[in-house]
């Protein structure tokens, strides 16, 4: 018997591996029924490794996002207490206080301990 291949072949191997696979033939023509479970197992694994990779993903963007909240908040947060420093200095409070008329000024003398 003299088996040679020709090119016809290889695409009738294909058309029918083919159609095999959209009847779902395909693992039973090339015998592997007695794996289908360990087939099944491996499907599940890697489903199950997507699945993971996905809400790893997403949890990824969720620390992405927080860090550019978190970064505004640290600049509205500066901006504040530079404004609350700017407030407590002595100088602006007696200019605050001139300004409003008010005759409070900084005590001359220390203050006198009472006993």
């Amino acid at each position: 018997m003299d088996k040679t291949w020709k090119i016809q072949d290889i695409g009738t191997w294909f058309r029918n591996s083919f159609r095999a696979i959209l009847k779902g033939e395909f693992l039973l023509r090339l015998d592997v029924g007695r794996y289908f479970i360990h087939i099944v197992y491996t499907f599940f694994l890697f489903a199950m490794i997507i699945w993971i990779s996905l809400m790893i993903e997403g949890t990824m963007n969720k620390v992405e996002r927080n860090k550019a909240v978190l970064h505004e908040l640290e600049i509205v947060h500066t901006q504040k207490t530079f404004e609350v420093v700017s407030l407590t200095r002595r100088s602006s409070v007696n200019d605050m206080l001139k300004d409003m008329g008010s005759k409070v000024t900084e005590p001359k003398n220390p203050a006198t301990v009472l006993k």
